[in-house]
């Protein structure tokens, strides 16, 4: 009697194993990459309801196109322009090609043509996607002449009221008209002075983002 039991036990003890071995192999563990792309809890990138603006800009350059857009038009030439410290690189694909990823907010170059090029911002984990796009422009007006175009794509619809976001868009239109007027001053030989010291509040990046 007491053998039988001795053997039924075993038994029950082996099926256990067997099952929670077979359990485990059949459950996948998470991707290194879903593990570190996944959102806070509760959290989406996804607007439900977005309010898209644009920002155009325009200026005025006594140079050619053609010499503007090589003076300027480098993707990586940003940097210079909008006097980042910390300089820029290409950190993936190839520089000038669309798909390039610069180092400046990991901004895609999505589109281009013989003047201009558009980028945009990566979706980001747990961050409400806001569809950035800025597009420069160097656009010939005559022989001698042209103008610079840049033009901001975004929703904001995630800031809280009017108010914000009539703060946002004049801290954004102050950034790139300094950017405008710099390059400005580069294509036509000049010097650039030294940046403007951040001014109170929550800055907008040299990228657009907040």
């Amino acid at each position: 009697m007491r053998n039988e039991l001795s053997h039924n036990a075993a038994a029950c003890a082996l099926a256990v194993v067997c099952l929670a071995a077979s359990t485990g192999a059949q459950a996948p563990a998470p991707s290194a990459q879903g593990a570190a792309a996944a959102p806070a809890a509760g959290a989406s990138i996804v607007v439900e309801k977005p309010t898209y603006v644009s920002i155009p800009l325009e200026i005025t350059v006594n140079r050619p196109a053609a010499e503007v857009w090589k003076r300027v038009g480098n993707y990586c030439a940003i940097s210079e322009w909008l006097q980042i410290s910390a300089g820029c690189t290409i950190i993936a694909g190839r520089d000038g090609e669309v798909g390039a990823v610069r180092s400046v907010a990991t901004e895609v170059l999505v589109a281009k043509t013989e003047f201009s090029y558009t980028y945009t911002q990566p979706v980001r984990a747990g961050r409400p996607y806001n569809l950035y796009h800025g597009t420069l422009e160097a656009r010939p007006v005559t022989a001698t002449t042209s103008k610079l175009l840049y033009t901001l794509l975004y929703d904001n619809s995630m800031l809280p009221d009017d108010a914000a976001r009539e703060k946002d868009r004049a801290a954004r239109t102050a950034t790139f008209t300094r950017a405008l007027a710099n390059m400005k001053t580069l294509a036509e030989g000049g010097t650039l002075p030294p940046p403007p010291a951040p001014a109170g509040g929550a800055p907008v990046s040299p990228s657009g983002r907040r």
